[in-house]
């Protein structure tokens, strides 16, 4: 692509301190609400633990410590507050609080309460008018109130003391979530991705790969892109793979250093079309999802007026896939999108002192199925499996 948009790497934020010790890892929104409404069902049995254990997605398990419970007439309400190790996290030390109460359908509900944030905006992966509490976070508050209410139904209220002031520091309004903080988490463990350490792992891992005479450097944003990364290319050794969270441009930079050849990143749609944007170091606060380049790569696939529309005013890139999708263009526009990322990285690698070859591949949220890619057999391979 010629020319291409402007390179850029944003600085750090100013909390990413290098630190001289190991970083300690924390837990989500999600855990510690699942932790906190485990224990209140199991007030509402008659049972007052210190402490919780309960299942996370890996299969582990993993205890808290109960803050505070208190029963009143037919509800129980548990307190857990979060630990979110050493990533600079605007919700470390919240109160994730859960009331709870029997129902008579077996059914378990999750409700939003004083705190957290409800979803206005499509886009999100969320129902619009629902609290903002993320399917992986959902499944865990489920499987853990499953584990303490005996199969008994239970309305399950969380509720974040502070949280609406709590989201002032994130993007949630501009995302489209008002009144509080979302419910997140996809592991439930907080790793400090954000960390000028972080970013020093990553280039401490290509140099581990290098030094093993690896040439095929592969990125991926996270634990499922990752995933699907090495499913995609299974030829290549575990070294390969590097979790580049957002320091994309520091880890080009060790591999022009090292002599590679070839880098691949596997991403989904967010992280890709800051990367298309020319950002080389995409940490929310530092950079911000440009719709205006996705409603350009629509346009140019024969996109409607109202979908270019649409997607120009969308809160997130997720949205985009959503309408790709629905009209048909994903493929299309995703390849686009890849080819974009494609010449970026490319381009920076040239900067800095070498044209690494490079190749793109996007995957769907689920991180199952390789959804475009600037190789074609690539996606075929995906629907397959």
């Amino acid at each position: 692509m010629k020319g291409g948009p402007p390179l850029r790497e944003p600085d750090l934020p100013r909390t990413a301190t290098m630190r001289p010790h190991a970083l300690r890892t924390g837990f989500s929104t999600g855990a510690c609400s699942a932790a906190a409404a485990k224990a209140a069902v199991a007030a509402l049995s008659g049972t007052l633990l210190p402490t919780v254990t309960i299942p996370f997605p890996s299969g582990d398990r993993h205890t808290f410590t109960v803050h505070s419970l208190r029963c009143a007439g037919g509800s129980a309400t548990a307190v857990v507050v979060k630990d979110a190790g050493d990533d600079p996290d605007v919700t470390h030390g919240a109160h994730l609080t859960v009331t709870v109460a029997w129902r008579s359908d077996g059914e378990v509900v999750l409700h939003g309460g004083e705190g957290v944030g409800m979803v206005t905006r499509a886009g999100l992966g969320l129902p619009v008018g629902q609290p903002a509490i993320n399917p992986v976070p959902r499944q865990m508050i489920t499987d853990a109130v499953l584990e303490a209410s005996g199969e008994r139904g239970v309305d399950v209220t969380i509720s974040v003391p502070g949280g609406e002031r709590m989201a002032r520091k994130t993007t949630n309004r501009r995302l489209g979530i008002e009144g509080g903080i979302s419910i997140l988490g996809t592991t439930g463990i907080v790793r400090p991705f954000s960390t000028a350490s972080w970013r020093a792992s990553v280039e401490q891992a290509v140099a581990v790969m290098a030094a093993q005479e690896v040439p095929t450097l592969v990125l991926a944003t996270g634990g499922r892109t990752e995933r699907a990364a090495m499913r995609l290319l299974p030829h290549l050794p575990p070294v390969a793979f590097v979790e580049v969270g957002d320091f994309t441009g520091a880890a080009l930079r060790r591999a022009v250093e090292h002599h590679l050849t070839e880098v691949v990143f596997v991403g989904m749609i967010g992280k890709l079309t800051k990367l298309a944007s020319g950002i080389l170091m995409t940490h929310y606060t530092r950079s911000r999802v440009d719709t205006g380049l996705l409603a350009e790569i629509t346009a140019a696939h024969g996109g409607c007026p109202e979908d270019i529309a649409e997607i120009r005013g969308a809160p997130t890139a997720r949205r985009a896939y959503e309408v790709w999708e629905v009209g048909g263009l994903l493929r299309a526009c995703g390849d686009d999108l890849c080819a974009r990322v494609a010449d970026t990285l490319y381009r920076f690698s040239a900067e800095v002192g070498q044209a690494l070859g490079t190749r793109v591949a996007m995957v769907d949220f689920t991180g199952q199925r390789v959804v475009a890619a600037t190789e074609p057999n690539w996606v075929a391979m995906s629907a397959v499996r």
